[in-house]
């Protein structure tokens, strides 16, 4: 069966929402893995999960302004807790003062604002009363797991989480993308725990052709131990297309704005609005999406320093948004310390560092048609090489020929990435 994933090539660019229980204590979305919190203790936060200021609108309206094209939501992380009315468990956000499902008011601000809908689903359950303790486990260091881990079923934890996607894939109409995390297998436990968990503890195959059937149309990540539709390299940039069997493949980059997928009320180390924006021209350059992480407060509001950041990459793409969406990889090799995208006869050269009134392109002689800045569209000089020059004095030697020399300006433009748009042959 093929699917169509156009839109997921042409859009590049969608926001993830890390929220659950995790944003009350505020460290980390792992904090009951980091401290090893038991069950009990950690179920004390659904009395006060009141997410007053949730408001899946303004959620949507923060992407579209960024840019972003779509939204993925964690509807359960590692810890179990649910951000919908689901039938199969208590563990979830209907129990909570809060009250109502977050998930159908969220899906409905998304297909009003013109986003595609994307859910988060854990294949983790530390939660779980059948779900077996192996290393990523708060209890891993407990010295009584096999104990423990009597009686527990993963078949029956299995039921309950294909069950579980059964309603996310059922109950809200079509859903665009489906994130799976995260599988591990052969870890071993040195102290009589399970091993780590793979496609067979989830069956993958099955749970994969239960998404097909409920939602033909899904665009389904590789963290089933299977493969996907895409691959989803985590906090890294790859220094190049991902390939499979030396074949690009479909790709998105998950990042954060802060090391952090959760809310994390004491962590600084933000990423610069620049850096972000580098972060996106550098995948796009290589095939690949971005999918840039947001961890609402515990009241349910995307926090102001992330609203800032986004405020910033949304003026860039007001102004720049060709060079992305549609989009992909150039068969040119750019300049150092730039990034070329392409989307038909248009290359768009991204200036990450600022030249002295030249930047020369190998290989575009002949090909050139016009060139200017996307933000103005303010025309650029441009001049074929005659590999004959001699320098003599401020008159340039020869450059390799078919080069083509950019005259630019000596101060850049006020935008945080400078992109020239070259209208080819």
């Amino acid at each position: 069966m093929t699917h169509d994933h156009a839109w997921f090539t042409h859009d590049r660019f969608g926001m993830f929402v890390h929220w659950g229980l995790y944003a009350l204590p505020a460290r980390h979305e792992w904090v009951m893995h980091r401290e090893q919190t038991q069950i009990a203790d950690y179920e004390r936060y659904l009395r006060y999960f009141e997410a007053d200021l949730y408001d899946p609108e303004q959620w949507a309206a923060t992407a579209k302004a960024a840019g972003m094209k779509y939204v993925v939501l964690t509807t359960k992380h590692h810890e179990g807790f649910c951000l919908w009315d689901s039938k199969l468990t208590d563990y979830k956000i209907t129990n909570t003062p809060h009250g109502k499902d977050a998930i159908r008011p969220y899906v409905e601000a998304l297909r009003a604002a013109g986003l595609k809908v994307g859910f988060y689903h854990s294949l983790i359950d530390w939660h779980h009363p059948d779900y077996t303790i192996d290393l990523i486990n708060p209890r891993r260091e407990d010295d009584n797991i096999p104990e423990q881990n009597e009686g527990r079923d993963m078949a029956r934890y299995r039921e309950y989480l294909h069950g579980q996607v059964r309603e996310l894939l059922t109950d809200y109409g079509q859903i665009d993308y489906l994130f799976f995390d995260f599988s591990y297998p052969g870890r071993e436990h040195p102290n009589g725990g399970a091993p780590g968990k793979g496609h067979e503890d989830w069956d993958s195959e099955k749970l994969m052709a239960l998404c097909r059937e409920l939602q033909p149309n899904i665009v389904i990540n590789d963290r089933l131990d299977i493969p996907g539709d895409l691959v989803t390299p985590e906090q890294y940039q790859p220094s190049g297309p991902m390939l499979r069997d030396g074949k690009p493949v479909l790709w998105e980059a998950c990042q954060t704005l802060n090391g952090s997928w959760g809310y994390d009320r004491d962590n600084d180390d933000y990423k610069s609005p620049e850096l972000l924006i580098k972060m996106l021209i550098d995948g796009v350059s290589k095939g690949g999406n971005l999918l840039l992480n947001v961890g609402p407060t515990g009241r349910g509001e995307i926090d102001p320093r992330a609203r800032e950041s986004l405020a910033e990459i949304g003026d860039w793409m007001t102004y720049h948004d060709k060079s992305i969406y549609g989009a992909g990889p150039s068969e040119f090799t750019a300049p150092v310390d730039c990034r070329y995208t392409q989307r038909g006869d248009r290359l768009y050269l991204h200036l990450f560092s600022w030249p002295l009134k030249h930047v020369h392109l190998a290989g575009l002689g002949g090909h050139v048609e016009y060139a200017q800045f996307l933000h103005d569209a303010s025309e650029i000089f441009f001049k074929e090489a005659d590999p004959q020059a001699q320098a003599q004095n401020t008159s340039r030697g020869a450059e390799a020929e078919g080069t083509v020399t950019l005259s630019l300006p000596v101060r850049p433009p006020n935008v945080a990435v400078p992109v020239v748009e070259i209208f080819l042959k």
